[in-house]
């Protein structure tokens, strides 16, 4: 299947500079349900609240907090009441619980906005300031994949909580942090024949270049393979690789996310520590539940990675993976999905140097899925 491209030619560099991830959106079928269980499980604070009694009657929005990383779940309380309403409960309706916009902290959301729109993207949000007692907010958004898009965020005249129409929330239960510390990667599925339409799209539209490429021959087993292209902006603090499917016997993981998802979103969301044996002993002991991988993966695991600081027999007990490459090496390991359609899951990155993504773990991981996928009945 020919892949779709924008006729502009990519800048030599950033279209504009972007300092960090600012938050992840998700529209939620309940937000009070799952603010609880990510403050359970994962260790989130509740930070901030937007809703009814703040005088938004027809959304309820919780702002999470650990770390560097902010999550904000956002559910549709009266849908007819407005288009913004209409359209949350619409999207739980169609995809379930999932990632509306990945926000990119700007230093100019104008000139930003201006820019992707010149290099073809399109709008969703004109630049709209948002002002309280504390200052201001420049917000604008244009469309991504599938119905996920990047809101453009200028905070610099801005010294409240996070941003107007939020109000500050002390919970008396507030179970401590699991040491997360920032996002690393957001991960996007698209149709087949559409990964290098988005590739260029992050190319020509905001300058980002392709980091690393993983072809169906590096990711694939006896069933089924699939096709990667990592997108980088100029600091490496914005990382996006994009998947499509590739043809295989059965059903790839991309295609059962496609088939539950009903279209192209994000996969999942890699969220970096220090120190993974402890986040991941503690995700554990709170109920998440992670893929396992067979325990032959750490026979010769140290003739084909080196020396390592941890111990082989703890990363071996937790189910945490171990890759190598110039600069380094990086542990990892993934979540079962956070829900029950199988779509939205997470995975937890130690970076010891290393740059890369765990192109060693890729068949074993891959080969942890179809597990599941095969008890699901989607293999």
């Amino acid at each position: 299947m020919a892949t779709s491209t924008l006729e502009q030619s990519a800048p030599a560099g950033d279209t504009f500079p972007i300092n960090g991830t600012d938050y992840i959106e998700f529209y939620v079928g309940n937000a009070k349900q799952a603010s609880y269980f990510y403050r359970s499980a994962f260790g989130f604070q509740l930070v901030g609240y937007r809703g009814p009694e703040t005088g938004v009657r027809d959304r309820a929005s919780y702002l999470l907090q650990q770390g560097k990383i902010r999550f904000v779940f956002t559910t549709a309380i009266r849908p007819d009441l407005s288009e913004d309403a209409e359209r949350i409960a619409t999207h739980v309706h169609e995809h379930g619980d999932g990632v509306r916009d990945i926000a990119l902290w700007v230093d100019d959301a104008r000139d930003a906005f201006e820019k992707a729109v010149e290099r073809g993207a399109e709008p969703v949000q004109s630049p709209t300031v948002f002002h309280d007692d504390d200052g201001e907010i420049v917000q604008a958004a244009f469309k991504i994949y599938g119905e996920t898009i990047h809101s453009l965020v200028e905070r610099k005249n801005y010294r409240g909580l996070f941003m107007p129409g939020y109000v500050a929330v002390k919970q008396h239960y507030a179970p401590p942090g699991v040491g997360l510390k920032y996002v690393d990667h957001c991960v996007g599925n698209v149709e087949l024949g559409k990964m290098n339409h988005w590739v260029e799209f992050y190319a020509h539209v905001m300058g980002f270049r392709n980091l690393l490429t993983f072809d169906d021959k590096t990711i694939s087993t006896e069933y089924s393979s699939l096709m990667s292209k990592v997108m980088a902006n100029g600091n490496d603090r914005i990382k996006f690789p994009i998947n499509e499917p590739a043809k295989g016997k059965r059903k790839s993981q991309i295609d059962e996310y496609l088939d539950f998802y009903k279209g192209p979103g994000v996969q999942h969301m890699a969220l970096a520590t220090d120190d993974i044996i402890k986040t991941v002993t503690t995700l554990k002991d709170r109920g998440v539940e992670f893929l396992s991988v067979p325990t032959a993966y750490y026979d010769e695991l140290q003739g084909r990675i080196g020396k390592i600081d941890e111990p082989v027999d703890e990363l071996a007990k937790l189910g945490i993976l171990i890759d190598r490459d110039p600069d380094g090496y990086l542990l990892q390991i993934f979540t079962k999905p956070v829900e029950d359609r199988p779509t939205v899951f997470y995975e937890i990155i130690q970076r010891k140097g290393a740059k890369s993504f765990g192109a060693g773990n890729f068949k074993a991981l891959f080969e942890a899925i179809e597990r599941e996928q095969g008890l699901r009945g989607n293999l």
